[in-house]
């Protein structure tokens, strides 16, 4: 299975935070949903808990991944939509847990109004590529 490519632009300004400017891969794509803090009886994790959140949270997405075939390895890229930019550093320590540094997926961060549930703090989807 081939891995994917990591470039850092080299005219580019260097990424702010923990992430990669572009991440190329060849093989099968795989598109993991927005994923919440609910555990597996569709209970809420970590009411007003950010960091308990953001574990639950990619405890789901390692879930979805493993079902599909992937790891954490094959993450392309990660969007992180948060109701308050000031959980980012507990979705970063999270994301320690599951991705070293030398493998940081591209990623985005968005600020959101609310999400689909006014408990949830945060959500995070993945996209993955499969090697051929």
């Amino acid at each position: 299975m081939s891995e994917p490519t990591r470039i850092a632009a080299p005219d580019g300004v260097a990424p702010a935070a923990q992430y990669a400017h572009v991440v190329m891969g060849t093989g099968r794509f795989v598109a993991v949903s927005g994923q919440v803090a609910l555990d597996e009886d569709g209970e809420l994790v970590g009411e007003g808990d950010p960091a308990a959140q953001a574990r639950q949270v990619f405890e789901n997405l390692r879930r979805c991944l493993t079902a599909a075939g992937a790891t954490f390895d094959d993450v392309v890229k990660l969007t992180y939509f948060v109701t308050d930019t000031a959980y980012l550093p507990a979705i970063r320590s999270a994301r320690a847990e599951h991705i070293p540094d030398d493998r940081l997926p591209a990623s985005s961060a968005v600020q959101v109004t609310a999400l689909v549930r006014p408990e949830f703090l945060l959500e995070i989807e993945a996209f993955a590529v499969l090697g051929e």
